[in-house]
């Protein structure tokens, strides 16, 4: 499949990115190689194929959830550098 300037314009306009005419040029080849790597793929028959969930084989080993102790409301915030009340004071991370 083949991608004009016309569609690169179009894709980059939504994505808010700006490619000068060299770029543009080298995005639309590279698009249309995955285009068609992708139009390949598509010939292959996956009828009777599993589909995977993980790439490994690996299995997760759990531990089983007990319950346990925890501190309690007060225990919790009394080594707290700043505190309001119930809730811990952080610094202000945005305007």
């Amino acid at each position: 499949m083949k991608i004009d300037k016309t569609t690169i314009k179009k894709i980059s306009h939504l994505a808010r990115l700006e490619f000068d005419e060299s770029s543009a040029e080298k995005m639309s080849k590279d698009m249309s190689q995955i285009l068609d790597w992708v139009e390949q793929l598509n010939e292959i028959d996956t009828e009777n194929i599993e589909p995977l969930t993980t790439m490994s084989s690996e299995v997760n080993d759990m531990r089983e959830d007990i319950r346990g102790n925890h501190l309690d409301h007060e225990a919790g915030l009394k080594n707290a550098p700043k505190r309001d009340s119930d809730y811990f004071r952080v610094p202000k991370v945005m305007d």
